[in-house]
């Protein structure tokens, strides 16, 4: 499918009148991948090391993680904000904003991944003690994050245009791009780690140069863009679009980034019961991530549909595409819930290898997923208030799991119940969010129906004054 422009998008009308379930899994798919693609780099890094170096390699990439995250994260902040603009301007029929759109966009990401680049670069030592880095893993860590920084441009630069061009409506070239980096970043490190015996070093040097691939194969389909819509690269900053991508996209944002801040509590936290804790929370943390990127992924494949079609006033479908993506959510949690408790020992032993080590991560696994199902409605209240624009909204829901809830809640039973506490804390703030996301997805839903019978009777009212205008002009 070639990239289209506005006009050949809208005649596809994929979002305004293909089936709601196909559109769903049309865009969820490529979305899916686009996240663990993101994790990927980390989670591959972390296997070759584990491999070649053993449990400290294992705890310098968990100590990495934060700073990863952290790229990633501006750069969704700044690809869901770009695209649901320009979703919700296709739908509004607004075709002219989309290039200002797209140029503000990229001009922000170089400016701010630069910026944070230099900045960890800069201040690499204090932040990696921050983080909570012990004395053997420090030396790993420092090498690691040196050389993975520099791909941050590449990385964002491939998220931020991948979510463009799945907002006007192929999501076949982010899918391309970001499985061409997993699949380069498993050989590439392969070679570097295990063949040529260069270590953490050579698994930076792997994740960088896969994502460098991804952005080389995104930026040739991002020129077909260019010229279709007569893009300028003359970068300047139109001061209401930039505030609204980072309102619309700053949920995202905390979304991600909570995941870091949370890794940062618990390396801490986690520092007087040594090296294991630190390693069982890293693994902890990448596999049950596996898990929430297809609710992401479904819940952000829901956005530029639902976007589109608030702009029209199509709310009939917006109801529907809720609907769907609720249930395709609770459906996929289950089946992922399952095989991960059934298969956990051996899913977690491809990481650690000491046996004691494993049998605990296990049992803490189990206790940290044994609600996951009832998670997912909460994921797509937050990026259904995304889609409509309804910031405000969205950020205090994507602030509310892990900053509000979990936090807190992991600093008193940690007090009380010693490392154990850590894994409760998680299924009590899910449990929490999840009502809590039941109850804003139930009174949204109840809001369209009184939205669309405005809206057909306002049409009502608008059709019969024209026709009593006609019939007065006629006598």
């Amino acid at each position: 499918m070639a990239v289209n422009t506005c006009d050949s998008a809208r005649k596809d009308v994929v979002f305004a009148t293909g089936k709601v379930s196909s559109v769903l899994i049309k865009f969820a798919i490529p979305a899916i991948i686009s996240l663990f693609v993101a994790e990927l780099y980390n989670m591959v890094d972390t296997v070759f090391a584990g491999i070649a170096i053993g449990s400290t390699g294992v705890g310098a990439l968990t100590i990495s993680f934060p700073i990863q995250r952290l790229i990633s994260s501006l750069g969704l902040l700044i690809a869901i904000g770009a695209s649901t603009m320009v979703a919700r301007s296709l739908g509004e029929g607004n075709e002219k904003k989309v290039s200002t759109i797209i140029t503000n966009s990229l001009f922000i990401m170089i400016l701010v991944i630069s910026i944070l680049i230099i900045s960890i670069y800069v201040f690499k030592n204090s932040i990696i003690n921050g983080l909570g880095s012990t004395h053997n893993i420090f030396p790993l860590a420092d090498k690691y994050i040196s050389i993975v920084i520099l791909g941050g441009l590449f990385q964002c630069f491939t998220i931020v245009i991948g979510y463009i061009l799945t907002a006007l409506g192929n999501a076949r070239i982010n899918l391309i791009a970001t499985s061409m980096g997993a699949i380069c970043n498993v050989i590439i490190d392969y070679i570097l780690v295990i063949v040529f015996s260069l270590g953490i070093r050579g698994a930076a040097i792997a994740t960088v140069s896969s994502q460098i691939i991804s952005s080389i194969y995104i930026f040739y389909h991002f020129l077909k863009v260019k010229n279709e819509f007569n893009l300028s690269l003359k970068f300047s900053l139109n001061k209401k679009i930039t505030l609204t991508i980072i309102a619309v996209g700053f949920s995202t944002f905390i979304v991600e980034i909570s995941d870091a801040v949370v890794a940062v509590v618990l390396n801490n936290l986690l520092v007087p019961f040594g090296d294991s804790g630190i390693v069982i929370i890293g693994v902890i943390s990448k596999v049950s991530m596996f898990m929430y990127i297809t609710i992401i992924g479904i819940s952000s494949a829901m956005q530029p549909i639902v976007a589109f079609n608030y702009g029209a006033k199509n709310f009939k479908r917006v109801k529907d595409v809720i609907k769907k993506c609720i249930t395709a959510v609770w459906i996929s949690s289950i089946i992922l819930w399952i095989l991960m408790l059934i298969f956990s020992p051996i899913i977690i032993g491809t990481f650690i290898k000491d046996k004691d080590i494993l049998v605990q991560a296990v049992k803490a696994f189990r206790i940290v997923i044994c609600i996951f199902p009832c998670i997912g409605t909460y994921f797509v209240a937050i990026y259904y208030y995304q889609a409509i624009e309804e910031a405000k909204m969205s950020l205090i829901l994507s602030i509310y799991r892990q900053i509000l809830i979990f936090i807190p809640l992991v600093f008193v039973l940690v007090r009380f119940l010693g490392i154990v506490g850590i894994w409760i804390a998680y299924p009590v703030s899910d449990l929490i969010s999840a009502f809590t996301g039941f109850y804003y997805m139930h009174r949204a839903m109840k809001s369209y129906d009184n939205k669309y019978k405005e809206y057909i009777l306002k049409k009502h009212v608008k059709r019969s004054y024209s026709n009593k205008l006609g019939s007065v002009k006629e006598s």
